[in-house]
C-alpha cells in the first residue's frame, strides 16, 4: 500500500497571516439567518422574490440557443463591455471599453486592485466603519491601516485624510464607499466627493470607489460617482449582485487602461476565466431592454421597506434608539444606549425571539469597544409584512435584557 495516513501529530505549515484567520460574523449568521423561523436583518441580502428570473430565464434559453461557446472558456464578452460604458454614462462616468475588466463579483474586483496596489505591510486608510469583505481582503497583506471616522450625515472625514497625507503618510490606496455606506448607509457628499478626488490627485493616492449600491437610490438626487470627476486616480467598482442577482458573480472594473494588462493577469491566476456564461445572460437581458424597468421596481420596493423599518423603529423603540435614514443602499445604523452590549443582545435575540441583525462590533476595522452599542439592520432580504414584526421582536428582547434605552433623532 502506497499511501500511509498521516499521523495526527504532523502539522502543516501555514502562511504567518492564515494562522490567525477567522471567518467573518456576516458568514457565521449566513447559516443563522437560514434556519427556519429565524427573521434576518442580518445580511445585506437582495430580496429574492424580486430578482427577474423568467427574463434571465429568457436569457439563458437565448444564448445557450445561439450561442456555442456560450459554455466554453473564453476572453470577457466584449458585448458586455459596450453595454456597461453605456450604464455607466447615465451614472455620470465617461469611459470606454479598454477599461474595463469583468469580474466575479465586487468582492474580487477589489480583491484585485488590492493586489495590484498594496505591498505587505504597506499602508491603507479606510474609514473606522466599513465592509467587513475588504478586512478579509487585507489580512493577507498585514498592511498599516490607517483609520478615519465617518461622519453619518455627509460620510468619510475628508479633513482627517488630508491631515494624514500632510503629515506624510503615503498609503497605496483609500477605499470608499460612495453611496449607500455599509455599514452606515450614508452617501457621500457632493463637496467631499471633489475635495476627496482632489487630495488623491495633489497626493497620487488611489482611490478603490466601490459603488455597489449606487444604481438603489431612493431621493431622486443622483449624485455622480467619484469616477465621474477623475479618471486617473479613481479606480471604480460595480457589479449587478444588488441590481439583479448575487448568484450570477458579474461586477465590473473601471481603471486606467495602462493597468489593465496586470489586472488581467492577476485575474487569470486566480479564476483562468470569469464565467462567460454569465456574461452573456446577462448582455443577452441587458439588450432587451429589462434593465431600467427592474431598477424602477427595485427602488420603489426598497423605499417602501426601508420606510416600514423606519416606522416600526419609531413605534417600537420609544425614546430609545438613534438610527440614520439612509438615502440608498439596503441598511439602517442604530445605536442604543453605551454599555449596551449587542453581541451578547444577538444571542439572546437568536434563542428567544428568532430575530437577527449583526452588532456594529464586528464592522469595525480594528478591534474597538465604541462600536457595542451599535447594530446593523438590513432592510432589502425581509418581505414587507415580516419586518415590522421583527422590530417588534428586537424591541421585546432589548426590553427583556433590562436595557434602558435613550433615543435621539
Amino acid at each position: 500500500m502506497l499511501y500511509q495516513p498521516t499521523s495526527p501529530t504532523i502539522k502543516v505549515r501555514v502562511a504567518n497571516w492564515a494562522k490567525n484567520i477567522k471567518s467573518s460574523m456576516l458568514q457565521e449568521m449566513l447559516s443563522v439567518a437560514s434556519k427556519p423561523g429565524i427573521l434576518s436583518f442580518a445580511l445585506g441580502l437582495p430580496a429574492p422574490e424580486l430578482f427577474p428570473s423568467s427574463q434571465m430565464a429568457q436569457a439563458a434559453t437565448q444564448v445557450l440557443s445561439d450561442d456555442a461557446q456560450a459554455l466554453q472558456y473564453g476572453p470577457p464578452y466584449r458585448p458586455l463591455k459596450a453595454q456597461i460604458v453605456a450604464m455607466m454614462r447615465q451614472r455620470g462616468v465617461d469611459c470606454r471599453e479598454e477599461q474595463i475588466l469583468i469580474t466575479g463579483g465586487a468582492q474580487q474586483g477589489m480583491n484585485l486592485l488590492t493586489r495590484l496596489l498594496l505591498n505587505p505591510g504597506g499602508q491603507v486608510v479606510v474609514e473606522k466603519l466599513t465592509y467587513t469583505g475588504f478586512h478579509q481582503i487585507l489580512e493577507q497583506f498585514q498592511p498599516g491601516i490607517l483609520t478615519v471616522p465617518t461622519d453619518y450625515n455627509s460620510g468619510i472625514d475628508v479633513e482627517s485624510i488630508e491631515k494624514l497625507l500632510r503629515r506624510g503618510a503615503r498609503p497605496a490606496l483609500i477605499y470608499v464607499i460612495t453611496d449607500g455606506h455599509n455599514p452606515l448607509g450614508v452617501s457621500l457628499s457632493l463637496d467631499k466627493r471633489i475635495r476627496l478626488v482632489k487630495l488623491a490627485r495633489q497626493y497620487c493616492v488611489p482611490i478603490i470607489e466601490d459603488d455597489a449600491y449606487g444604481l438603489l437610490n431612493y431621493d431622486n438626487k443622483h449624485l455622480p460617482p467619484l469616477r465621474a470627476l477623475d479618471e486617473d486616480f479613481v479606480f471604480y467598482i460595480g457589479s449587478f449582485s444588488k441590481i439583479l442577482a448575487p448568484g450570477l458573480r458579474v461586477g465590473w472594473l473601471i481603471v486606467p487602461e495602462s493597468l489593465i494588462p496586470r489586472l488581467s493577469i492577476i485575474k487569470e491566476a486566480t479564476d483562468i476565466n470569469t464565467s462567460t456564461f454569465a456574461h452573456r445572460v446577462v448582455s443577452a437581458y441587458l439588450a432587451a431592454g429589462h434593465l431600467e424597468g427592474h431598477l424602477t421596481a427595485l427602488r420603489r420596493e426598497y423605499r417602501v421597506r426601508r420606510d416600514i423599518m423606519i416606522n416600526a423603529l419609531r413605534e417600537h423603540f420609544p425614546c430609545s434608539a438613534r438610527w440614520h435614514e439612509p438615502t440608498s443602499g439596503v441598511f439602517i445604523w442604530v445605536e442604543l444606549n453605551e454599555g449596551v452590549d449587542t453581541i451578547m443582545l444577538l444571542k439572546t435575540a437568536v434563542e428567544e425571539e428568532q430575530v437577527a441583525f449583526i452588532p456594529g462590533a464586528a464592522l469595525s476595522v480594528t478591534p474597538s469597544r465604541r462600536y457595542d452599542n451599535c447594530i446593523r439592520l438590513n432592510f432589502s432580504n425581509c418581505a414587507p409584512e415580516f419586518i415590522k414584526e421583527g422590530i417588534a421582536r428586537l424591541a421585546r428582547v432589548s426590553e427583556k435584557c433590562g436595557r434602558n434605552i435613550s433615543c435621539h433623532h
